[in-house]
Order: structure tokens, then C-alpha cells, then sequence
């Protein structure tokens, strides 16, 4: 399927998805879809370093929460309009995301992992002693009550913002894993020193994926002190975005875009039934036990599941001929006659 044909079934799904949303009647269907397509965003972002060019990441808090300061600071400095914060979070996140890859993409393993949690300490140190921001005690965001624009719920007009986001950054993923670029991470991904032995530029193509899973990081922060109201270093450096932007795309697979959307989907969603059912302190608990389950049964996650059990599926539910007949040949062959090579079916 071309780019662009993509993008517009991706579009028809997001309006149908919002129209669903929007039958149930309930904000809080949108309060809790924002948090899905949220880590929609996060997952896919998180798999074009982790999973396509093979180095995991730790430090997905630092990102989201640069993004969501950058939109506190320029709500106390100049107010400016929701999707404008996007682009600036994106911005700011992606330098970072340039100058950490540049850093610390010599490293390999779990020194880089390391090294992108101990970013992520560095920079809620900062952010804790940054009166300005709100510091160790936070800062309030008061949102209106609707949207002067679309006169809508302001909940809605935030779950319409994260729904685009999730729908560019899985177009955006989709054409990265079939560009150059892709098969350039990919083979970092499968074996670096072979890859740079070949020709492959493999430092630049680290900072292209550092860069753009950073920005798309920032970008689906940018939104988040608007939608929870206040912001505080321990809500936006959460254990739960690096825990889930790994998890997610571990259990739907990480080798394609459709691994971190079916994760996300799938996780996301039981986290917020679980949320209203039971509590959330039991979400990392189910984080932990299904990414446990996945690595036992299927360590490729549910596209490797597919792959593996899909062609046994199909078998099932194919007719085999029962007769030389069916296949519209008969031999002239009795039983117990010598066939020669060649003679079969004659």
C-alpha cells in the first residue's frame, strides 16, 4: 500500500475511532483512550531506537517530561495554542535526543542503557530545582473549560490532538521500516560491526533514530500538563513511561510498526480497565507478569506469535484432496507397478 493511501485508511480509522468514542457518551472514554493513544505514540517512538536499530532505551521519562515542561514554561512565558506546544516539545525533545545519541551512542549494550537512566536523573535534578517550572512543588495548568475553535470539551479536543499525534507517528514508523533508513537501523540492529564493515554510516544513523524517537517523545508530552491539570517532577519522570515504552512494543513485537500499535492497544487498554476495576496500583504489576508471560511464550511477541502459528492456522481451514481426482489428473498406473522418475501421473 503506498504512503499516502496509508495516511488516508489511517485517518478513516482515527474518525471512525473518535466517532465510537464519542457515541459512548462518556468523558471518561476519552480520558482513558487519551491515555491509550498516548502510549501509542510512546511505544512507536520508543521502537525506532529500541527495536529497529537494537538499543534500548531507559530514558523515555526524560523525553516525555522535557516535552511536558517545555508546555509549563511556555504557558507561564507566552501562552500558545496546544498542536504549537506539540511542535516545540518535539523540538526541544529531539535536540536532546541529538546530543544525548551523540554522547552516548559509542556505547553499546547496557552501557547506553544505562546511560539513558542516569539522563533521565539528571534532568528531573534540574527540573526539581527550576523554580521557574514549578520546581519540587510543582506547577498548576489551568485548562478552559472548552475550545473556543471546535467548541468542544476540552478532553476531546486533547484526545482529537493525541489521536493525530498516534496516527503520524505510526505513518511515520511504517515509512521508516521501508525506507533505506530502515534497512540501515535494521542492519545496525542485526550486526553493527558488520554493518559499519559494509559501508553503512552507522553513527549518523544512530542520531537519526535518537533524534526522532526523542522528538516523538517530547511531542506526546507536550499535551500532558493540560490534560492532568498539574505538574509535578514525580508525575512526569514516572516509572510507568519507561516501564510501558519498553513492555509495550516487547509484547507486540518490535521488528515492525504494527508491534508497538497492537502492545500499546492491548496493554493500555487492560491498564485502564484495570484502573477502574481494581486500582492502579496494580497496572506495573500486570506490565510485569504479561511482559514475563511473553517472554516464556512467545519472545517474539504477537507478530512473532502470528508468524508462527498462522500458517498452522490457515492449514486448518484448507480442504485437502482426498482422491486423485479432485486434483483433475488420474494415473494409468496399477498397484504394484515399478513408476520411473518422470512417470508419475501418466
Amino acid at each position: 500500500m503506498p504512503g499516502w493511501a496509508f495516511v488516508a485508511v489511517s485517518c478513516a480509522v482515527a474518525a471512525m475511532v473518535f466517532a465510537a468514542v464519542h457515541l459512548a457518551g462518556n468523558d471518561y472514554v476519552f480520558v482513558a483512550g487519551y491515555t491509550v493513544l498516548q502510549f501509542v505514540v510512546l511505544a512507536t517512538a520508543w521502537n525506532i531506537l529500541g527495536g529497529y536499530t537494537g538499543y534500548v532505551n531507559f530514558g523515555t521519562a526524560a523525553f516525555f517530561a522535557l516535552g511536558a515542561y517545555a508546555s509549563v514554561f511556555f504557558h507561564k512565558f507566552y501562552p500558545l495554542p496546544v498542536p504549537v506546544l506539540c511542535a516545540i516539545g518535539a523540538a526541544v525533545s529531539g535536540v536532546v535526543g541529538l546530543g544525548m545519541g551523540y554522547l552516548t551512542l559509542r556505547l553499546r549494550g547496557a552501557f547506553f542503557s544505562i546511560a539513558t537512566l542516569a539522563l533521565a536523573v539528571v534532568l528531573q535534578t534540574l527540573v526539581v530545582n527550576w523554580n521557574y517550572v514549578g520546581g519540587a512543588r510543582g506547577a498548576y495548568v489551568i485548562r478552559p473549560a472548552d475550545t473556543a475553535l471546535f467548541h468542544v470539551p476540552y478532553i476531546q479536543y486533547l484526545f482529537l490532538i493525541m489521536l493525530a499525534l498516534a496516527v503520524g507517528a505510526v505513518a511515520t514508523a511504517r515509512m521508516i521500516e521501508r525506507s533505506k533508513l530502515g534497512y540501515g537501523f535494521a542492519a545496525i540492529r542485526d550486526d553493527e560491526l558488520a554493518a559499519e564493515a559494509s559501508g553503512v554510516p552507522t553513527l549518523q544513523l544512530k542520531l537519526v533514530a535518537t533524534t526522532l524517537s526523542g522528538a516523538m517523545m517530547g511531542m506526546a508530552g507536550a499535551p500532558f500538563p493540560y490534560y492532568n491539570g498539574y505538574l509535578q517532577p514525580s508525575s512526569a519522570f514516572a516509572l510507568e513511561y519507561a516501564v510501558n515504552a519498553i513492555a509495550m512494543p516487547m509484547i507486540g513485537g518490535t521488528t515492525s510498526w504494527v508491534g508497538p500499535l497492537a502492545g500499546a492497544v492491548l496493554l493500555g487498554t487492560l491498564q485502564q480497565v484495570v484502573t477502574v476495576t481494581f486500582s492502579a496500583a496494580l497496572n506495573l504489576l500486570i506490565v510485569g507478569a504479561l511482559l514475563v508471560g511473553f517472554v516464556i511464550v512467545a519472545p517474539n511477541g504477537l507478530i512473532g506469535l502470528w508468524q508462527r502459528l498462522g500458517p498452522v492456522l490457515v492449514g486448518f481451514t484448507q480442504t485437502k484432496p482426498s482422491s486423485p481426482g479432485l486434483t483433475g489428473r488420474s494415473s494409468n498406473h496399477e498397484p504394484g507397478d515399478t513408476v520411473l522418475p518422470g512417470q508419475a501421473g501418466q
